[in-house]
């Protein structure tokens, strides 16, 4: 081998530039062999053997991007040492060339252990408490320093010093990096607080009105939080914001297997009343109202018996109202329900009357919290309420519309017409 290259050298001889040139072409081809083989003969071995494995299945190709990125070390590092056997060669550019192929050699590292990075993150998104516990944000605050350390590194391989001077450097420019990783270093802040307190997880409901965010939580990363709305947007929230601004996590009402139903009736107070016997009577009929105005009847008869003389007065005595009865009939209705949560606080209460007439709210909670399911729940629920009203002798308290104007005109003009004539 030495005395073909003596003789090609002594053929060469009266092209001096020419055999340098072939050695550099056949280190060249030398370089694109190697990486032929690395890439076609040992990684598609390779990737057969971990295709058969747990980590391998499906895409492995995809999954296991930390090989083919270092297959790529292979063909720089051939340069790096050869480039010194190419004759006639200047020393600066056998420098560079090798300076070069360091400081690729370095990165190509740095690629392939953020890919690795990656890759972690996937296995442990398998997991079934991943969603409570993500490590997205630390594993790119590790993707950050791997990279800051890679550009000292190759800083150092290009101008050919020791990274130790570069380091030094760094503590007098300590207030310049925190200044350009303010933002980072927040998040870093924000994301350890939300992962140690348990504030957010992925596949959680939040509701973020300053950030015009309400859907669920889709992604936690280092700086950002993606929501995708129920309009099927997407919001990205700042992580630092989700510490810094308040926002609602339906998290706890998901856990706990119920959904609150809060909603009142508004009653026309003039349609409020004592029940006389015929009305009692009426209501008697309804089942869910027996064991009420039984134990109604004997409340108010004694009551009224301990009034003497007082009670033959029907103005002293206490009565039943149409209203007292009704919002009995609305509670034992809930609790005889079968989609209303009966382990959970259930009230029907009167809140203070206003212009819009008398509110009656109605609170308890479904058996259910899927959305759906929840809303039909509840309108079936205030269907039935609106329908049964009348049975009451009550009336649902509502502005006058277009055409009650019409009707009261139309009225009026009846009479006047009728006082003319």
């Amino acid at each position: 081998m030495t005395e073909q290259l003596d003789a090609l050298r002594a053929s060469l001889a009266p092209y001096p530039w020419a055999y340098t040139v072939v050695v550099a072409c056949a280190l060249v081809l030398l370089a694109w062999l190697a990486n032929w083989i690395t890439k076609r003969v040992l990684l598609r071995g390779l990737r057969r053997l971990l295709a058969t494995l747990t980590l391998g299945q499906g895409d492995h190709q995809v999954r296991l991007r930390v090989i083919p990125r270092l297959a790529n070390v292979v063909p720089a590092v051939v340069l790096a040492a050869g480039v010194a056997f190419v004759p006639d060669l200047p020393a600066l550019l056998v420098t560079v060339v090798r300076n070069v192929c360091f400081a690729f050699i370095i990165l190509t590292v740095a690629l392939a252990v953020a890919a690795a990075l990656d890759l972690a993150n996937e296995v442990y998104q398998r997991r079934p408490d991943a969603a409570d516990k993500p490590i997205k944000g630390y594993l790119q605050l590790l993707k950050i320093v791997v990279f800051v350390v890679a550009a000292v590194l190759m800083v150092a391989a290009l101008i050919d010093r020791s990274p130790v001077i570069l380091l030094s450097g760094l503590g007098a420019m300590m207030a310049v990096l925190i200044l350009v990783f303010q933002d980072t270093l927040l998040s870093l802040v924000a994301s350890v607080t939300l992962s140690s307190n348990d504030m957010v997880r992925v596949g959680d409901w939040i509701e973020m009105p300053s950030q015009n965010a309400d859907g669920d939580v889709i992604d936690i990363a280092l700086h950002t939080v993606k929501v995708q709305n129920w309009d099927k947007t997407i919001t990205t929230i700042p992580t630092k914001k989700l510490i810094s601004d308040s926002f609602k996590n339906w998290r706890g009402m998901s856990e706990s297997g119920g959904r609150r139903i809060k909603r009142a009736l508004y009653l026309d107070q003039n349609s409020v009343r004592f029940l006389d016997e015929d009305g009692q009577a009426r209501l008697r009929r309804f089942r869910l109202l027996a064991d009420y105005l039984q134990r109604k009847d004997g409340e108010l008869d004694a009551w009224n018996a301990r009034l003497a003389e007082q009670g033959r007065e029907r103005v002293n005595q206490r009565r039943i109202t149409n209203l007292g009865t009704f919002r009995a009939y609305v509670e034992a209705y809930l609790r005889a329900h079968p989609d209303i949560h009966d382990g959970m606080t259930l009230l029907v209460r009167q809140l203070p009357p206003g212009p819009t007439g008398l509110p009656l709210e109605v609170y308890c909670f479904t058996r259910t919290v899927a959305w759906g399911p929840y809303e039909g729940i509840q309108s079936d629920i205030f269907d039935h309420l609106l329908a049964i009203l009348p049975e009451f002798g009550l009336q649902v308290f509502q502005q006058p519309g277009g055409a009650d104007v019409r009707r009261l005109q139309g009225q009026a003009t009846t009479v006047a017409a009728a006082v003319a004539g």
